[in-house]
Parts: structure tokens; sequence; C-alpha cells
């Protein structure tokens, strides 16, 4: 900034000097070229300002009276040392410059010359310098400043010179090469032309064909060479500096250095012994793209947020056909060095593709050149765009063509990897091929199936023995799933859905046609405002920080049709619960819509939807019952299927999410207009009022515990209109609904699942990117993919029965016991009362106040709740004579879910209990059977019984099991006792249709049945731990009949409460009589997945307050107490698990003091990070309000300490558990079975229940032959101490060598033998 305002202040002074006829006379002309460059390219605000205000500023410096020369002599001593601080920066810069002498007119020392450092002379004029305004300007000697700059620019000059030859080796390399962007450009086109160059572009005059000549500028290999000689010199500079320090210090404590010297040798030494120790030991893991890992935490710089932002702002431009302001936006940006840092070689793709299209090549040469003043070398992309437009450009000669190819090889990128890396839109790929063939009309892309063999040796048999495979089909023809894809494509491009309610079926009252009607009414008038508040906002935006070229939200606000932005609105405005909602969630929805939106209309611009159906279309026959048996996956299919359809578009663009401050600031955008501009008349319900417009929405502030927020909430008018409308017709966003064709199978992280929403593969916290990066450099997820396609490829439909039922009772007045929420008019009255009442005292207002409190949490409740059933049960009804599928992703540990939010399989037991296979098969000899143990074992009664045990008692309650099916709201209503009434009434229902069929063996059956783990993440930790009683107690190892962990933890609990209770301890003798399984089971199941001793208090407390006979007034005494005795129960009998626990949390706490973040990677090579950071806040500005957010997962922080041990040991089980689903539901597809998952609990046919036993336990047993913890240990060994700190006495160093101690050793195992598992009957039953 400095230099910039030297710049305009000689300007100022040499105008300034042509009337005051001073001694110094400083013309433009003169002025050296780096001055010119900065001023007219970098700011022109400040050579664009009047003369006369230039003048009026600084005319304050030219005083009128006899001493002028002396302020004169004083600004050309000042000049001098500026003079001279430019010439020290030319090195810094890496715009071509030519170099000039700058003659000093009226200056004793010109800025080209160093005098001589301590010459007597030079002291007299500097002791002197007191005195020199009674002297000739023309005696006047440089002061300190200039001599110290001078000498500073000796030593740069001197460490230059030692680097010599490496600099010429360099620029010779540079010489020989012809740059792509000098060959686009005529002879003797320098950097600093650039800005003119691009002015002329504009005015669309036409390059001669001479224009083209393959003539290497030498500006551009000079400007290049200075810069890396500038990079290379400060490095010296540093290098030097520290190797001073180094030489001061040896002098100064020789004798401690030894010291210290010795003990590293010790300390190394002792260190390079356990690393080959550990060499000859461990096992590795698959270590497939670890070094490119080890740099992904520290990978996010702390410009990427500035650099996305940059980096959407252009593709919305282009987008939107803003060309001109794209094309000067990122002038602008490249401009200004400060802000040049943010921009990376694909930002200035943006542009250069856009160029591109329209066959533009000296604008593409144009953004070449700024990218080599940059600093940045042109990537794939960069020679895509550059090719594509030679395609375009009519007879482009085929030199040039030649010139890129050459020099895209120099930089090291091949032919094959353009078509086979970079996403291509329209028909920029045959563009780019047009132009290769015009040299060279042989080529073919050579492009790569990717459907390498995964290297993970669990499944390497899966991948490569397939002759014995029977991969399931669906039930269709290929003309049926085609008109299937035709319907979910017409779905995703609309972006929502419109179905009936459930509520739909009461009758219509008068009141209720009013309150529609006014609705109706209303929301055509708020069309119509929002509508004119938007275009005139745009029309705002769109004159707004045009000069400058700043980023607004304007194009973002012309992705879609204004009318898509009103829909959006009101849509959000209908679906806002009458409690109010965060402005922040309600932003962020908002944002996230029109997301969807411009990435549906992204995919029909880039014309990838038509490829997309062809390739379906093919892509179906793998699928179908009436095509021949095939042995391919998905994935592979479809990925063969994308070379053999290789022209066009890419179907995998690449688009990534917007940055999470992005949609927030177009949300809180949109939600300003809503609030401003939707008003509804105050009469409108009551004529009697005054009649006046207020608004429909009001922005305040609450209280979210200690932090006041910002929220928005309706009118209570707005409210009890939608109440009493009681509409019958419910919205939702396109991916809410299930699919209505089988999903796209993944085959990248970025592409899968639906046909055009956009899906994540790995679920994250908004904003967070470590994920992506970390799956980006990961090749080798081919398990992953097939696992998740064999989830989403399992068909639904719904059971009409069950869903009838649950209908009526919602619609009559719900039930509690049957979690059937019941409607807003059973809840509790709100009290109303006149605070200033003086009837009342302060105890009783106090109480009042409290009971509303209540009365408004409660309502807030009963509204949350009945609202998530009235969504389920309307998705389940609209879809009930329909078949549909759930795609599925996966969250960071790999755990696998649905895409659909509201209704799927991993919901309550009322929406589970509606859902069944769409495919059936027939029960078999043994399928019956498994229906009625399953039945059992959804009422919870024989826990601890065998399974002839529950089958023996499924067949003495035949009479109720059938009273339940066919009276289930007039009979016996024996299932509603159980556990999961619903499920277990469904139950009941497929067992007496088999039972009352012809064969009950034929009998067509579409029902799940479940086989449940035994507190499955107890069981991997017995498993990993080899230990013996562990093992026993969640059933690994054979038994006649099953263990409870949870029966087992309650007796020993109950055994050592009646020991205190002897003892005469008061809440020992309380509890006599309230142990249970019921009371303890939700903390031995959780403590595996780190609960704390607060949270198992919190646990038992909620299980103590649900009976009724225990005195309440003991209820934290006693969960404090049992909490206790529950821990140390479970330490006592899972010795082995508690050590490995505690090897996890305590490796994790040393990994993230060092500042790391714990990685690992899956058995299966799914890579893993935790994303617990410590919080940074961020303001988001905007006209409503200014939002503070809380942001947890920013990689530039310390890693969060305390959630970075707790969450390991749970997170590592989960992503075990998650391998193990993951190898069962490969093995269930290859052997043709109809497999899903609730995590650890697995779904199939009753007929292949064998089956998936059988495959459940083969594959746990080799997960856990594996060795885990040894190649855990082996993999955070290489990753976190590959490089020990360099000073051994230090507190690091010490720190470091208790980390690889730690890592090195492995829990000891026990004895257990994990091949039992084989044997186990009841390890899941």
């Amino acid at each position: 900034m400095s230099l910039l305002r030297a710049c305009s202040f000689f300007k100022c002074v040499s105008r300034r000097s042509l009337s005051e006829k001073c001694a110094v006379g400083v013309f433009v002309a003169e002025y050296c070229r780096l001055c010119m460059s900065a001023r007219n390219g970098a700011v022109r605000r400040i050579s664009g300002t009047p003369f006369y205000l230039q003048r009026r500023n600084v005319s304050s410096i030219f005083p009128k009276s006899d001493d002028a020369k002396k302020r004169v002599l004083e600004q050309s001593q000042l000049l001098d040392v500026l003079e001279a601080r430019i010439q020290q920066l030319q090195s810094d810069f890496v715009l071509d410059v030519q170099f000039i002498n700058v003659p000093s007119s009226g200056r004793g020392v010109s800025s080209g010359r160093t005098p001589s450092r301590g010459s007597p002379q030079q002291k007299s004029d500097n002791a002197k310098s007191g005195q020199s305004a009674t002297q000739g300007a023309s005696k006047h000697q440089p002061i300190r400043w200039m001599e110290k700059l001078s000498q500073e620019e000796k030593s740069k000059l001197k460490r230059q010179q030692r680097l010599q030859q490496k600099l010429q080796k360099r620029s010779q390399e540079t010489l020989t090469t012809n740059s792509i962007g000098s060959s686009l450009f005529p002879p003797g086109t320098t950097h600093k032309t650039m800005s003119s160059a691009s002015r002329e572009s504009r005015s669309d005059k036409k390059l001669s064909s001479g224009l083209f000549a393959a003539v290497p500028s030498p500006f551009v290999e000079i400007a290049a060479a200075a810069g890396k000689a500038a990079a290379v010199s400060k490095q010296a500079s540093r290098l030097n500096q520290r190797d001073s320090k180094k030489k001061v210090f040896e002098k100064g404590d020789s004798e401690k250095r030894s010291i210290d010297s010795r003990g590293r040798e010790e300390g190394l030494a002792e260190v390079k012994e356990l690393k080959k120790r550990l060499n000859q030991r461990v096992h590795p893991w698959s270590f497939s793209g670890t070094p490119e890992m080890q740099q992904q935490g520290k990978a996010r710089r702390p410009c990427e947020d500035i650099q996305s932002s940059i980096r959407f702002y252009l593709e919305a431009c282009v987008f939107v056909g803003e060309f001109e302001r794209s094309h000067n936006f990122l002038l602008s940006q490249h401009r200004i060095v400060n802000q040049r840092k943010h921009l990376n070689t694909d930002v200035y793709n943006i542009v250069m593709r856009m160029w591109a299209k329209k066959g533009l090549l000296h604008h593409v040469g144009s953004i070449f050149i700024l990218l080599e003043e940059a600093g940045l070398k042109p990537n794939r992309g960069s020679y895509a765009a550059a090719l594509e437009c030679m395609g375009r450009v009519p007879n482009c000669s085929p030199k040039v063509i030649t010139r890129c190819l050459t020099q895209m090889e120099v930089d090291g990128i091949s032919v094959d990897e353009l078509f086979s890396q970079c996403g291509f839109r329209q028909d920029e790929r045959d563009m780019v091929l047009k132009a290769i063939n015009t040299v060279n009309p042989d080529y073919k892309p050579s492009l790569n199936l990717h459907t390498d063999l995964c290297s993970s040796p669990l499944v390497q048999d899966f991948y490569t023995q397939r002759e014995h495979h029977t991969y399931p089909k669906l039930h269709f023809t290929q003309a049926e799933l085609r008109e299937r894809f035709k319907r979910q494509l017409s779905v995703e491009r609309a972006c929502t859905v419109t179905i009936d309610s459930v509520e739909a079926a009461k009758p219509v009252t008068a009141n209720m046609a009013k309150m529609r009607g006014l609705l109706a009414e209303q929301r055509a008038q708020w069309q119509k405002i929002l509508l004119q508040a938007l275009r005139e906002s745009k029309m705002i935006l769109a004159e707004t920080n045009t000069k400058n070229y700043r980023p607004n939200l304007y194009p973002y606000l012309c992705l879609l049709e204004d009318r898509e932005y009103v829909d959006i609105m009101i849509q959000s405005v209908s679906s806002m619960p009458p409690s109010g909602e965060l402005l922040k969630v309600l932003a962020r929805d908002l944002g996230n819509r029109v997301y969807a939106k411009y990435c549906v209309q992204q995919k029909y611009q880039n014309e990838t939807v038509e490829k997309l159906g062809t390739i379906y279309d093919a892509y179906t026959e793998l699928l179908t019952k009436d095509t021949e048996e095939c042995i391919t996956l998905p994935r592979e299919q479809w990925c063969k299927l994308e070379v053999e359809q290789s022209s066009g578009p890419s179907l995998q663009g690449g688009e990534t999410s917007w940055p999470h401050i992005l949609t927030l600031q177009l949300g809180t955008y949109m939600m300003d207009l809503m609030v401003k501009n939707l008003k509804i008349n105050s009469d409108i319900l009551n004529p009697a009022h005054n009649r006046k417009l207020i608004p429909i929405l009001y922005h305040m502030y609450t209280f979210r515990s200690i932090k006041q927020v910002g929220f928005i909430k309706p009118h209570p008018i707005l409210t009890q209109m939608q109440q009493e409308a009681v509409e019958n017709k419910l919205t939702f966003d396109s991916y809410v609904m299930p699919m209505l064709c089988p999903p796209v199978p993944w085959t990248s992280f970025k592409f899968g699942a639906y046909l055009l929403t956009p899906t994540k593969l790995m679920r994250s916290t908004d904003g967070a990117t470590q994920h992506d990066l970390l799956l980006e450099k990961c090749q080798d997820l081919h398990a992953v993919f097939d696992s998740l396609n064999q989830l989403g490829n399992c068909a639904w439909k719904i059971s009409k029965p069950v869903l009838d039922t649950i209908i009526s009772i919602f619609n009559d007045r719900g039930s509690e016991k049957l979690d059937i929420p019941p409607p807003l008019s059973e809840a509790p009255k709100i009290p109303h009362f006149n605070p200033q009442d003086p009837t009342y005292t302060s105890s009783e207002k106090a109480l009042m106040k409290k009971e509303a409190i209540n009365a408004r949490k409660k309502y807030g409740e009963m509204h949350s709740l009945r609202t998530d059933a009235l969504y389920k049960l309307s998705i389940a009804h609209h879809m009930r004579d329909e078949i549909f599928w759930f795609p599925h992703n996966m969250d960071f540990r790999g755990r696998t879910y649905p895409c659909p939010p509201y209704f799927n399989h991993l919901g309550s037991d009322v929406t589970r209990a509606m859902l069944v296979f769409a495919e059936g098969k027939p029960l078999g000899p043994k399928g019956l059977d498994w229906l009625k143990i399953h039945l059992v074992n959804l009422t919870g009664l024989k826990k601890r019984s065998s399974l002839q045990g529950r089958l023996d008692y499924a067949n003495t309650i035949m009479e109720d099991i059938l009273d339940s099916a066919d009276n289930p709201l007039n009979g016996k209503k024996w299932w509603m006792e159980a556990d999961e009434p619903w499920q277990a009434l469904a139950c009941c229902k497929e067992i007496a249709n088999a039972v009352r069929s012809p064969d009950p063996s034929q009998f067509i059956s579409h029902f799940p049945v479940h086989q449940d783990g035994s507190c499955n993440g107890l069981q991997h930790y017995a498993a990993l731990g080899r230990d013996t009683i562990g093992a026993t107690s969640v059933n690994l190892v054979p038994c006649e009949v099953p263990q409870d962990v949870y029966s087992v933890v309650a007796q020993q609990v109950e055994e050592m409460r009646a020991k205190d209770a002897k003892k005469g301890l008061k809440i020992a003798q309380v509890l006599e009589g309230f142990i249970n399984r019921k009371v303890v089971k939700q903390t031995v199941m959780t403590v595996v997945y780190g609960v704390t001793r607060f949270g198992g208090r919190l646990q038992i407390q909620k299980r103590l307050k649900e009976i009724d006979e225990f005195p309440q007034d003991h209820v934290w005494e006693a969960s404090h107490y049992l909490v206790r005795l529950v821990f140390n129960g479970l330490k006592e009998m899972f010795t082995g698990t508690r050590e490995i626990q505690d090897w996890l949390t305590e490796s994790a706490r040393l990994i993230s003091k060092f500042g790391h973040t714990v990685e690992w990677v899956t058995p299966l090579g799914l890579p893993i990070i935790q994303p617990y950071h410590r919080k940074r806040h961020q303001v988001l500005k905007s006209t409503i309000q200014n939002i503070c957010l809380e942001i947890s997962h920013d990689t530039t922080e310390m890693p969060d300490t305390v959630k970075q041990k707790n969450a390991f040991p749970p997170n590592f089980i989960h992503s075990l558990d998650s391998t193990h689903m993951m190898l069962t539901s490969l093995h269930c597809y290859s052997a043709g079975l109809t497999f899903v998952s609730v995590h650890d609990c697995f779904w199939t046919h009753a007929l292949t229940v064998d089956t998936m036993n059988k495959v459940c336990r083969e594959q746990f047993v080799a997960l856990h032959s594996q060795p885990i913890l040894q190649m855990l240990s082996k993999f955070l060994l290489h990753k976190y101490c590959a490089e020990p700190p360099t000073e051994v006495k230090s507190k690091k160093y010490q720190e470091y060598k208790m980390l690889m101690l730690l890592l090195a050793n492995v829990p000891r195992t026990g004895g257990f033998d994990v091949q039992q598992v084989k044997e186990s009957t009841y390890f899941f039953s």
C-alpha cells in the first residue's frame, strides 16, 4: 500500500511542481515502469481521482512562505527513500518490467547509485542533515534509510549470485519450451501489456493470422525467472539467518549442546530400534493413498473460504451469461497482489472455459498469461479449454495445436488424461477431440474402466471368484423400468412434490373452506409482492459495486426464474412451525433449495440428462428378470456403459457443494425480503378491528441455553388460519420422497444415488470438507460403493392393512402408548394471566408463569411429533400403490443410511411396520418358524429362552396372534403389549395369512425377518481382545441358551447393592426390588460407545422416573449410585475391553496434543477422519441480522483434544461394525439374497434367514481374523511418528516418545478362538 501511495504522491508532486517551479522536476515519462504498472493496473481509484481533489489533499504540503525550498528538499529526501524502496521491491514482483535508471533532477545521488558504506563524506552529510535546508538541492546526500536499503539490495544480489547456476539452468529450460500463453500472443507481447490486451478484446477485434505465430516471449521467461529468483533468494536468506543463529548458539553454550546431542542420539537409537521391531512383527495395513492423506489434516488454507466464494461467483456469472462481469471480476482480483493469492488455476479455468465456448482464442491466451503472472501452472482443465477453443476456431492452424500439445507433454500431462480425468459439458469433449484429430487423425481416447480389484484381502475372493455368484434381479421388464425412470426424472426436475395429507379424510367444514380460500387469496397476493420486491432488489444489486467488481448476491439471484425464488419463499412460509424457527435454520433451508434447483438446471444446460437416460436404459438390462444372467456388478456395468458411450458431456461433472456461508447469505437475503414485504390485513379474521397491514413474519431474538439467537416467528393470525384450514396438501423437496426407479449406482464419491438431485457420498457437518479431500485421494472404495449399491437396489412396498390401521388411530385422537401423537386439540391450554394484577401473590405469579412455560413447551413438543408423524404417514399413503427404492449414503464412520430423511426403514416402530419387501419369496420348510420366532423377539418376553423355547411359546399363543391379526383395535389387543407393537401387529398378520394358506411352505412372504446382534459393540471389543469371559457374555461362544449381558450386569449390580444394604447404606436399601434389566440396559449398551458417567446417570434416572412405585425424591441419588455400580460391573466383566478402550483413548489424546486429528482406514479401505476441532466464531453480516456461526470443523484450528479422545473408541467400533455389515451385504448379494440393515440389525426373507446367518458369522470371523489392532498401530505410527522433534530435551520430544511407545504396545489379547463364532447360534438372533 505504501508503494501505491508513493506513486500517487509522485503524480501530485509533479503536477504541483509545474506551478511552483521547484527544484524537483519529475515527470510522468521518467517514472519507473513498475510504478506505472502498479498505479495503472492495481488501483485505479488513486489515479482516477480528479486533479483538483488531489491538489486539495496535498496543497498543505506546499507552504506559501519563504521556506518552501526547505519543504521541497525534505520531499526530495523522501522521494530518494521511496525510489530506493521501489527498486528493492522490483525482484519481489512477478510482473514483467523493463528496469531503467531514473535520473534524479536536482539531487546528488541517482536512484541506481549505491554510495560506499561509512565514507567520511557521507557521515559528515548525515551529521549536518539538520542544516540541509540552507544548502542547495544538488548537494544533498542520501540519508541512513537509503543507505540501509542499498545494503539490503547488495546482500540480496550476492545471495542471488550464489544461486546463479540453478537459475540459469531453469531459465534455459524455460526458454527451450514455448509457453502456450505466449504462443497465443504476437511476438513481444509482455505481461505488462496484459491489461491493454484484455481491453482491446472487449471490442471484439479479430486477430490476424500472424497473431498466432509461435514466437516465444522473452519477457515472459524473464518475469518467471525473476519470480523464481526472488522466491529462492528469500528461502536462502531465511536459511542463512537460521545458520547464523545456530553458530552463535554453538559458541555460547557448547557443553549443553553436547549433552543434548548425546541424549538425542540415545533417544533416536531407541526409536530406531523400536521402528525396526515394528517393521518385523506388525502386519501392514492397506496403505493405498496414505502418503497423500498425511497432509490432509492441514490441507485447508485460511484463504479457502475466499477462494471458494470467488470460484462459485464466477461460475454463477458464467451460468447466467454475465460474461463481461465474470471476466472483469477475475481481472480485478488478479491485479491486486493481496487478492491474487486467493486464486488458483481452477478459478482461471472458469473464465478460460467461458471464452473457449465462444471460440475466442485470444481471450483464452490472455488467461494463460494471467496464469503465468500469478505464478501458476496450467492443469488439465486449462489445456482442455485451449484445445476446445482451437477445435471451435475455423481453420485453426495445426502448428498452434501442435505447440499446445507439446507444451502439455512438457508439463507432464498426457492426452489420455484429458479425456479420463476432465469433466466435459455439452460438446466440449468432441471439440477437444476435433482439435487433436487435426494433427493426429488416428488418435482415439484410451479410457480406463476404473474397475480395478479391491486391495483388501477381505474381498479379494469376492471379486476374483464369481463362477458361483447369482445376483438377484428385479421382477420388472426393461420397458417398465424405463417408464419408472421417466417418472422419477420429472419428479426431480420439478425439485418439489405435492401430495395429499392423510388428514384430508376429515369432512370439510364451512370454516375450513373459508380459511383455505383466505390462505389461497393471500398467497396469490404475496407472490406478486415478493416478485416485485425481488426484481427491484436485483436491479439495485446489479448496479452495486460494478466499478470495482466486488462479489455480491446478484448472479445467485439470477440462477433461477424469479417465480421459482418466490415459490421457494412461499413454501418456507407454509411449512414454518407455529412456534417459529431459528433464522439460521430457515436461511440454510432456503439456500439449499436454491442450490438444488441450480444443480438440476446445470445438468440440463450441460446436456447430461439425455446421456443419463441413454446409459440408464442400457443399465436396466442388468437388473431385470427378462434378460440373461450376468456376473457383473451394477457399478462395473455402469462404468462400462460410460466408457462405451464416452462421447458428449461427462456425467460426473464434478459439481461441488456451495460453501455453507454462501447458502446462509443467500437464505438470509431471501428471508429479509419475506420479513419486510409479506403483510396481511389485521382485520382479516375479526372485521371489528381497525384495518392496517401487519407483517406475517416477525424477526425477534430469543435465548437458547445462554446464547441469544435470531428467530423468525409467524404472526398468530397466520398460525390460526393455517390450523383452522387443515390443508389437504403437503409440499416436499423431491429428495424427501423414495425413488420410483432403482438408484444410479455409486461409481465415485461424487456420483450416485439420485438422477439429478445432488447427493454426497459421506454425510458431514455443514461446511466440513476434510472428508471429501480424503475420499478424493482414495482410489480403492469399490467394496464400499458396491455395498451401498446393494442396499439401494432393494425394492420396497407398503403394507396397506397396517397403514390403514395407523391412519385410523392418527385421525382419531392418537395414542401415546402406541407412539401415535395426539392432535394439538389434546394439548394443555396455555394459562393467561396479568402479571400486574395485585390480587396475585408473588408465589402464585411464579407458579402460573412456570405452568405457562411448561404448557408452551408441551405444545411445541406435541406439534413437532404430530407434524413428523403426519409427514411419514402422508408419504406412505402417497406411495401405497407404488414400488420404490431408498438410495443410501453413509456418515464419516462408514455407517450407512437411507437418503430420504422422513420415511425409511431406519425409522421408528411405526415406520418399520409399514414397510415390506417388494419381492416375495416362499416361506420354505422353516420360514414359518422364523416368522414366529421373530414375533416373540418383537415382544421382548423371551430374551433368555432358546430358539426352540421361543417357537414353543409362539405356538401356545396362536389364538392371541390370530385375534390380533383379525381384530387389532376391537379384539384382545395382545399385540399392544409388545415392545415393538406395530411390527408385532404386522408380523401377526403375516403369520395369519401363512397358516391359513393351503401350503404354508409355498406361501409367498414379503415380510422382513430381523436378526439382531447381541450388544454388537461389546461383541467387537471381545473379539478384538480375544476376551473369553466377555465373548461368552455377548454370545460369541456357542451356548444352549442365549447369554443376556444386560441381565448379567443387572444381577451383578443387585449383588453389590445387597452388600451395601447390609452395611446400612440408605440408598441401597431404597433400591431394593427396583434393579432389573430395563434399568441398566441402555447404559450397558452405550458404555461401549463412549457414554460418560454423567450420561449414564441421566439414562438410569430416566428409567427410574418411569417406575411409578419408586420414590421420586430419591431418583437423583439412586441414579448416581447405580451408574457407579454399572461401570464397576462392566469393568470386572470386560477387562480386555477396558484395556483396548483406554489404549484408543490415550492414543487419541496424545495425537491431538501434537496438533493432529485422528485418522484411520477401515479394513475395507475407507479413510476416516474425526472432524473435531476447537471452535471458532465467524460473523455473517446481513441486513436482517448478523449471525454468529460456531465452526468446529475448521482444519486450521487445533484439534479438540477432549472430543478427539472421547470419540475415538466408539467411532472406531462403529467403523468395524459398518465393515462387518458391508461384508455381509456383499456376500449375501452374491448368494442372491435380499438384504438390508439397520446398523447391527440385519433383515432378509424368512426363507433365507439361515443363509444370512451363515454369511454373517463367516464375515465376522474373517474380519477379526485380521490383525486389526496391529494394523491400526502400524498405520498410526506411520502417520504420526514418522519424524521426531529435533530437540531431544524438549517436552514435544518426550510426548512424541510416549506416543510412539504407546502406539507400539498394542494391548495384549486373551485366548478366545474367534472361529467359535461360526457355531454360535445366538451371535445374531
